[in-house]
């Protein structure tokens, strides 16, 4: 039985993937989120009392804390998701997205190296290429170019972990992912934003001329391809994941019009963001070569997946609005 540190596993990809290992696969998880605004004990509810599952509040920037966590439970893999993650977050506040991303990625990574362990997955995002023209895909060789605050601590955690393989013998694996959407996600990101403001007949803003272009990918299948890396990968080998789902951002969002049955009236255009990348595209060719993997759910059925799973959890949604899902921790282990 595998023994797995995943960071950051109260999020909305982590969640997915804690799910998605008690449900499927025979592993011992050790989760450790800090709880910030984007994480959510609710997010994994029916599966914090399972006997292979611990969780623990925390930081990954505190040494103490991974390194007591390590050794307590013979930990032999960490899957790194612990990260600031929204781009507008980083131009206003940036300081803190290299406080976690860059420092909390160096403190995981010194604490790997002293115990020789299996594997280090590090979870970035294919933003640390920068932004590409009307034609062409990212590939693993493509230059990194990051182009704000975040996608910049991303691309700096990215050569920590490579150095740390290059120079310590860490085996270590990097993936890279487009734009994940799926349950669970804090509506600051565009689709449960879009959702909940349709929903609620408020405005849904789109930045500049809604045509900004990402390539869509359904958060069960990157969950399943990140199980793939740890389990069958190489060490050293980076990979792009991608769900061949290029949207522009004004397509998705008349698409959860449709479905919520709400006029495209309430669509404003707003001043775009600065440094706003036009589009971004995955070339997953070498995931889906080495090591057989591809998306199960095209994107017209996850969209459709996606959008009823919040309008059917509504209580989830609001709490999550409200902000009342931050007593959730309290109210779990208050007395424990």
């Amino acid at each position: 039985m595998r023994r797995i540190l995943v960071t950051g596993g109260a999020g909305f990809i982590g969640s997915n993937f804690v799910r998605m290992l008690l449900d499927e696969q025979d592993c011992f998880v050790v989760n450790l989120d800090k709880l910030t605004y984007a994480g959510n004990l609710e997010n994994l509810a029916g599966y914090l009392d399972s006997d292979r599952h611990k969780f623990v509040k925390g930081d990954i920037c505190d040494a103490g804390v991974v390194g007591s966590l390590m050794d307590e439970y013979k930990i032999d893999s960490i899957v790194n998701f612990a990260a600031e993650s929204h781009v507008d977050r980083s131009i206003t506040g940036p300081k803190i997205f290299i406080d976690t991303n860059v420092n909390g990625t160096l403190n995981l990574l010194l604490a790997a190296r002293d115990r020789k362990i299996e594997r280090f997955l590090q979870v970035s995002t294919d933003e640390v290429y920068g932004s590409l023209g009307s034609e062409g895909m990212f590939t693993e060789d493509t230059p990194l170019s990051p182009n704000s605050p975040y996608s910049a601590s991303k691309a700096a955690a990215d050569m920590l972990v490579s150095s740390f393989g290059h120079t310590f013998g860490l085996r270590y694996n990097i993936t890279r992912c487009s734009n994940n959407y799926g349950q669970f996600q804090f509506p600051e990101k565009m689709i449960p934003l879009m959702i909940n403001n349709a929903v609620n007949d408020k405005e849904l803003p789109v930045y500049g001329d809604g045509l900004h272009v990402r390539d869509w990918l359904y958060v069960y299948d990157h969950c399943t391809a990140l199980w793939k890396v740890l389990s069958e990968a190489e060490p050293g080998e980076v990979y792009n994941i991608g769900g061949c789902n290029e949207k522009a951002n004004l397509e998705v969002v008349r698409l959860i019009l449709d479905r919520v049955g709400k006029s495209e009236g309430l669509i404003k255009h707003v001043t775009d963001r600065p440094g706003h990348d036009r589009r971004y595209a995955i070339d997953a060719s070498k995931m889906m070569g080495q090591l057989g993997w591809k998306p199960s759910v095209t994107f017209e059925e996850g969209i459709v997946r996606t959008i009823d799973w919040y309008l059917e959890n509504e209580k989830w949604l609001s709490d999550v609005v409200s902000g009342d899902y931050q007593s959730y921790y309290d109210s779990m282990y208050s007395g424990r």
